[in-house]
């Protein structure tokens, strides 16, 4: 019986392992998506090694050279406190990606729980947390995230709060019809007989099985949290000076638009070329797990 289980696990990791490696050769094949990670990662790497490629404190003021032009020393000028602008944009972009990437994550977390005990358990239950879902799923997220903030607070951990609640309902509600599918298939069957625990099938049989579509749409939602963080810092919901981040930099700047051009329009260039990257990413891992595509 022991020979036969380790036998079953094996073969469990080699079709995963199988079904990984089709979904990255896939993957590579698509080049706008490859194109996508590359320019992700150069932002990515760039933000987290921000103190090692520039030499300035995105706090330090020199009033005597605020809206300094575009130089080798100050390749994005600098602000109306004299601040390097190229500085604050790295730093800033480590805000707005840790903030985006954790509301993300804790969205998926909280939405993977409700969606797959509500389907799965049915009942008064599920109709308790579709019918909250379905009111969440009536209002905007950025509307909801900027309710939630306006309710809650401002700064770092409440903006991950607020834009986790935004995005909750269509996670929520993707989970939901993914176990809807795999509910009553023969090997969740083949579980109950053999005596596994409800919250064991869901762990370790559900979850698992509904993993593709998870980790499209945390990809998608993604872009979503950037967009979402850096319109909370614009309308000053967010994150607040004197810490950077890409929409709080863009707020500053919107006053100065037509005398200091480069105070909006690096921040905006940088988050619309994060979004496209995240987007064709997103586009690129649906096509790989997506079975009706894979050759």
């Amino acid at each position: 019986m022991m020979e036969t289980t380790a036998l079953d696990r094996k073969k469990r990791l080699n079709t995963t392992s199988g079904q990984f490696r089709i979904a990255l050769r896939q993957f590579r094949r698509n080049k706008i998506a490859v194109v996508g990670i590359i320019i992700f990662l150069i932002i990515v790497l760039s933000c987290v090694f921000a103190d090692k490629i520039s030499a300035y404190d995105y706090a330090a003021q020199d009033i005597r050279n605020k809206f300094a032009p575009l130089s080798m020393e100050h390749p994005f000028g600098t602000d109306q406190f004299g601040r390097d602008v190229f500085t604050r944009m790295l730093y800033g972009g480590r805000i707005s990606l840790v903030v985006a990437f954790s509301a993300v994550l804790l969205s998926a977390a909280v939405a993977v729980l409700l969606g797959t005990t509500a389907a799965f358990f049915g009942k008064a239950y599920e109709m308790i947390v579709m019918r909250i879902i379905d009111i969440l799923q009536s209002i905007p997220g950025l509307l909801l995230a900027a309710a939630v903030s306006t309710a809650i607070g401002t700064g770092i951990q409440n903006s991950i709060i607020a834009i986790a609640i935004g995005q909750l309902a269509n996670t929520t509600r993707l989970m939901y019809s993914a176990t809807l599918t795999v509910k009553n298939q023969e090997y969740l069957e083949a579980a109950r007989a053999c005596g596994a625990s409800k919250t064991r099938i869901i762990f370790h049989h559900v979850i698992k099985n509904i993993l593709a579509p998870l980790i499209v749409q945390v990809t998608s939602r993604l872009g979503s949290g950037i967009t979402q963080i850096a319109s909370l810092s614009f309308l000053g919901l967010g994150v607040m000076p004197p810490t950077p981040e890409w929409g709080s930099i863009l707020n500053a700047g919107k006053q100065y638009m037509r005398s200091y051009w480069p105070l909006v329009t690096f921040p905006g260039l940088v988050i619309a070329l994060t979004l496209i990257s995240v987007s064709f990413i997103g586009d690129g891992i649906r096509d790989a797990v997506d079975p009706r595509l894979k050759r």
